[in-house]
């Protein structure tokens, strides 16, 4: 970003914010199907409060679904032991990242 006006700045934050709310309604959406292959289950911020708290996992790539997204927070989430996790964080662009919250 070199020498943008204030109408191109305020363009390109706007296009990204879609992005960022389009992907969290996307996992958000997901999020609450049910997947029998997967140990964990996603829950919402309510259902977190009853959990007790276990860590952290992130994941990120390149091009991926959200369907994607989700299976490689559910793995990890199964690696570390929780039975649930919850999505804290998630952007996408040329890149994703996804951060989720774990619980027993």
């Amino acid at each position: 970003m070199g020498h943008e006006t204030k109408a191109q700045l305020k363009d390109y934050v706007e296009v990204k914010i879609m992005k960022i709310k389009t992907t969290v309604a996307a996992l958000s959406v997901l999020s609450v199907l049910s997947f029998g292959a997967f140990a964990a289950d996603s829950i919402d911020a309510a259902q977190a409060q009853n959990r007790e708290a276990i860590g952290t996992v992130s994941v990120s790539g390149v091009a991926s679904s959200p369907m994607d997204i989700r299976e490689m927070l559910n793995k990890k989430a199964e690696e570390k032991g929780a039975t649930a996790y919850q999505i804290t964080e998630a952007r996408s662009g040329d890149t994703w990242h996804a951060t989720a919250e774990l619980y027993k």
